[in-house]
């Protein structure tokens, strides 16, 4: 699993990515987290509002601070 959390490095991209690495401690999945902060390389991944999600590929959600609960739904559906 993919997962890429795109942003500048503004407080809401690093809470993000922080939730992100959370999530998949505790609950022991394993994935490769890619932090993008280039800003022509977020809008090439089509992400207009950071900070963005990304997972396999899939855009989950872009211009808000996900919960660790979204965050879980989200790779979860990534899994199957």
């Amino acid at each position: 699993m993919e997962i890429k959390v795109l942003g500048p490095g503004c407080p809401k991209c690093h809470t993000l990515e922080k939730t992100v690495r959370e999530v998949l401690a505790e609950t022991g999945i394993v994935a490769e987290v890619k932090k993008i902060t280039g800003i022509k390389e977020i809008a090439a991944h089509g992400i207009m509002l950071t900070p963005g999600l990304i997972i396999n590929g899939k855009i989950k959600s872009t211009g808000k601070v996900l919960s660790k609960s979204e965050v879980q739904k989200y790779i979860e559906q990534e899994r199957k």
